[in-house]
């Protein structure tokens, strides 16, 4: 009898456990294409999620190093065979892929696949992703496809589950998204109810002063004193409803895993390479992880939209009882001395103005030809 159930089972309860562990589709996803490809002894697995466009929100695949996935070029849009499954919602078993007439080629880097094992993820009714594997490691006889009628139930299975894990990270995104929603509409009236109070407050009392300030100086003298109260009464509302804005994936995740989440997404998006390193960190103060965090997403941008970069490495490592974030990027480079007055528009005025403000500091490394980098340091608590 067969062991193959048995690890078609082992299988399944990996991806189930994953599933449990992560809140991160991708994550999810990675184990059930890593799953899939191991249990039928594929060359390659993939997993695609289509988006509203004609291509891919999401495409994970296995058995493709990174240097291969760069090099294919951009995510595949939704067409030949990718299409025929999430338009026809059923399963593809071919001997060889390339002699379908639906078939419509590839980029030249894309490795060369044959039997092609492929089926819709759907969640009810609606189709939600492709699952496919290509060349399976067997002798095929002459014509035939190695993929078996078990292998397609196998994979069924893990469609199923795929299934799942995309259903409840896209419930999960939407119940964040009306928590922030609704967390905004409640500061927006509060700011409202207290900060406009004070502000209707400070401008009666401005008017009172400029009134008595030629018939009775004491008294708008009183009144001016009483317009530094209001103002400063006023600032500290905001500063607290800016406090209560403090990313909601920071309270969460923490500072590492938000940062790495970012430049995962990052690194998806862009033709730059973006890697993240993080070594020894522990909880920093509140203020000084969200300093880190607007930082290193300002110097990313930065980077990636302006610079001209290849590569974009990130690292965070512990220093005494604080840290130190850099971003170096292999770009073009610029003067410091040269752009300081027009730092406002690469964000370096605004990227100190954090730093300093939770006692902290930022330093800016460049020359043209010879790419950037920034770093900050945060003392810790």
């Amino acid at each position: 009898m067969s062991h193959r159930p048995s690890s078609g089972l082992a299988a399944v309860s990996t991806a189930l456990l994953a599933m449990s562990r992560h809140l991160e589709v991708r994550d999810v996803l990675k184990t059930i294409v890593a799953s899939a490809r191991e249990l039928l002894d594929a060359e390659y697995a993939a997993l695609g999620v289509p988006d509203d466009h004609g291509g891919f929100a999401q495409f994970v695949v296995d058995g493709v190093t990174d240097a291969q996935w760069k090099a294919i070029g951009p995510l595949p849009r939704q067409h030949g065979i990718l299409a025929a499954m999430l338009r026809d919602a059923k399963t593809e078993r071919l001997a060889d892929v390339r002699k379908d007439p639906r078939f419509e080629g590839w980029p030249a880097a894309h490795p060369d696949m044959s039997d092609f094992l492929g089926l819709p993820v759907k969640d009810g009714e609606e189709t939600i992703g492709a699952l496919f594997l290509a060349n399976k490691r067997c002798p095929k006889p002459q014509g035939s496809c190695g993929f078996t009628q078990e292998d397609e139930e196998l994979l069924s299975i893990l469609a199923q589950h795929a299934a799942i894990a995309l259903t409840n990270a896209r419930l999960y995104e939407r119940s964040r998204e009306l928590t922030i929603a609704e967390e905004r509409s409640r500061l927006a009236h509060e700011l409202h109810d207290a900060v406009s109070q004070k502000l209707f407050s400070l401008r009666l009392t401005a008017q009172a002063a400029a009134a008595l300030v030629d018939r009775d100086p004491a008294r708008a003298k009183g009144e001016l004193q009483q317009v530094a109260v209001l103002a400063a009464e006023a600032a500290d509302e905001l500063r607290a409803a800016v406090v209560e804005l403090r990313p909601a994936a920071l309270d969460e995740d923490g500072l590492v895993n938000t940062l790495r989440t970012h430049i995962q997404v990052l690194d998806r998006a862009h033709s730059a390479k973006v890697t993240f390193d993080s070594r020894g960190i522990r909880a920093l103060p509140a203020a000084q992880e969200e300093a880190l965090l607007r930082v290193a997403q300002e110097a990313l941008h930065n980077a990636l939209r302006h610079s001209g970069a290849g590569e974009v490495d990130v690292a965070l490592i512990r220093r005494g009882q604080g840290a130190v974030l850099s971003i170096t990027d292999n770009g073009r480079g610029f003067e410091p001395r040269a752009v300081r007055r027009a730092g406002r528009h690469l964000g370096l005025v605004s990227m100190r103005d954090r730093a300093s403000g939770v006692g902290g500091r930022l330093t800016v490394q460049s020359a043209p030809g010879k790419g950037t980098t920034i770093e900050m340091e945060v003392p810790g608590g």
